[in-house]
């Protein structure tokens, strides 16, 4: 087996898959560390292989997450040679191999230090792009990419196109999320791109910014707030909140762009408002059912 070859046929075939540019190059950077790493042809890799593989990622210090990434793009690249290319091979990662990892429930962010943070926010761009975090549950990702055609202020809503896995999706604006956008629209400098969100300084000036432009902006600003906030705390903010005022988990699996509403459900177990609000309510309907003198 050539593995040049095979490679290059892979990542035809991830494109073909419509995987974006930026998964493509994460799979293929992590398959050539474990073709560099491997002493021997690929087909004759075992499990046995793989778990040295394991110890040798554990002892450059790599976190359980990341060890878990390296096995699954090299899982995935055994399963193309497999079903794809007809070759014999077994995949020599198993389920068994990942590491186990803890499951930390996703954290939403207070509104005394949303206060905190939005205080310190001048920039008409920066306000926008963090109140679409917040009010419409935007990953960082799908702001960056967001373009002019995708907004229907009249509705006032977006089209968010191609999020994450290829999904396209509508969301809608509220009337603060609505005003910062139309506030920064008005200011928004003229360029030929269609992208949203521009670069305002240096010699990117009037490109789109990028996806670790918005994030070192969050650091700047949760650094002079004094909070610790991540843009993804945000979106996190945006569903408990949701769950909190009682909206469905459909609806708000529908606004997030999840697969599956058990991701939603995670919401349930940090949105404490609703459990007092809902157990306080079934008592009462209990206590008027039934008149126990227990203890009189």
């Amino acid at each position: 087996m050539e593995i040049t070859d095979s490679i290059i046929s892979y990542r035809r075939y991830l494109k073909r898959r419509n995987y974006s540019s930026h998964t493509i190059k994460n799979y293929l950077n992590r398959l050539k560390h474990f073709v560099l790493w491997v002493d021997v042809p690929m087909e004759q890799v075992d499990y046995e292989k793989v778990l040295l593989y394991i110890d040798w990622l554990i002892g450059k210090r790599l976190t359980a997450t990341t060890i878990n990434c390296h096995l699954f793009c090299i899982s995935g690249f055994y399963q193309y040679l497999h079903y794809e290319k007809g070759f014999k091979t077994a995949n020599p990662v198993k389920k068994s191999s990942t590491l186990r990892l803890p499951k930390p429930l996703p954290r939403h962010v207070k509104d005394e230090e949303l206060t905190l943070f939005f205080k310190v926010v001048k920039s008409y761009r920066d306000k926008a792009i963090f109140m679409l975090m917040l009010r419409c549950g935007l990953r960082v990702e799908e702001v960056a990419h967001l373009r002019l055609p995708a907004i229907d202020l009249k509705r006032r809503s977006l089209m968010v196109l191609q999020g994450k896995g290829g999904k396209s999706r509508v969301v809608y604006l509220s009337k603060d999320a609505d005003d910062a956008l139309v506030a920064y629209l008005k200011v928004r400098t003229a360029s030929k791109t269609q992208g949203l969100f521009l670069v305002e300084k240096g010699v990117c000036k009037g490109q789109p910014i990028s996806v670790r432009g918005i994030q070192k902006r969050m650091e700047y600003y949760a650094g002079k707030a004094g909070v610790s906030i991540s843009c993804h705390q945000l979106r996190h903010t945006m569903a408990t909140q949701m769950l909190n005022a009682d909206a469905q988990l459909e609806t708000i699996q529908d606004l997030l762009g999840h697969n599956w509403v058990i991701t939603t459900q995670r919401y349930c177990k940090v949105s404490n408002l609703k459990v007092k609000r809902d157990y306080y309510k079934a008592m009462d309907l209990v206590m008027t059912r039934t008149t126990p003198d227990w203890g009189r």
